[in-house]
């Protein structure tokens, strides 16, 4: 599979802050992969994300989206990415499918092609004739849904998110968690996640790359992870790298 992501040696330093937020971080992946950059609060796993996704500026090195630079080509990399944060809401007096149309018109060059996103857009969600609906009356899980349609409803290269599944019910993010991994596996979409919940990240995730202090620790699969780690489960391999400043 090719590389949907390069990331090259990405760091960023803040005005009037001693350290790096994000030094040096080199990691790819591929087409129709799922890899996750987990780290405690302050890892630099924001701040790298946000880099990638065009957000910031690197203050040295670059990334490349579908081969373009997120410091020389930003708009090439936003027509082959989207970003979808913990955070994001949607307009809560529009129904769930007028937003898909607002949103889909935003990307859609012509009417075939709009039609097309919003058609894909119904059937990611899965939310049928709720989508008549405004957007006010949806549960969490409902409106996560809707706006994972969203994100992907136009097959970008690259999907990436942050706490996908924060504050959702054990149901509703499995759900989430099924639709991103039939993304990977059936449209060959690539993934990049960010996540404090381990389990999930275990469950859904190809590989792994474990940030602390700014810095990229380590990269690799879960399975080789635990072997290297001598570990029970990824949650062991994190505390490892991360409190002990280990890596193998």
């Amino acid at each position: 599979m090719a590389a949907v992501l390069e990331v090259q040696g990405l760091s960023k330093k803040y005005p009037k802050k001693e350290n790096f937020a994000a030094d040096g971080v080199s990691f790819t992946v591929n087409e129709g992969e799922i890899f996750a950059l987990i780290g405690p609060n302050g890892a630099g796993k924001t701040t790298t994300i946000r880099m990638i996704s065009t957000l910031i500026q690197p203050t040295s090195g670059d990334a490349l989206v579908a081969g373009h630079s997120v410091v020389k080509n930003p708009d090439k990399v936003r027509e082959n990415i989207t970003y979808l944060p913990d955070e994001a809401g949607a307009y809560k007096t529009m129904t769930g499918i007028n937003y898909l149309e607002f949103m889909a018109s935003l990307f859609a060059k012509d009417k075939d092609t709009l039609d097309k996103f919003v058609e894909r857009g119904k059937a990611i969600c899965g939310l049928g004739d709720r989508l008549t609906e405004k957007i006010g009356g949806y549960s969490r899980g409902m409106i996560r849904k809707l706006l994972l349609a969203r994100a992907v409803m136009t097959e970008p290269k690259l999907a990436v998110m942050d706490e996908a599944t924060s504050g959702l019910d054990v149901i509703n993010a499995l759900e989430i968690r099924k639709m991103i991994k039939n993304l990977a596996r059936e449209q060959h979409m690539a993934f990049l996640l960010s996540s404090h919940n381990m389990l999930e990240i275990e469950y859904v995730s190809d590989r792994v790359g474990i940030m602390t202090g700014g810095k990229l620790m380590v990269v690799g699969a879960i399975d080789e992870l635990k072997e290297r780690y001598e570990a029970a489960n990824l949650e062991e391999v994190f505390e490892r790298v991360v409190k002990n400043n280990e890596v193998r």
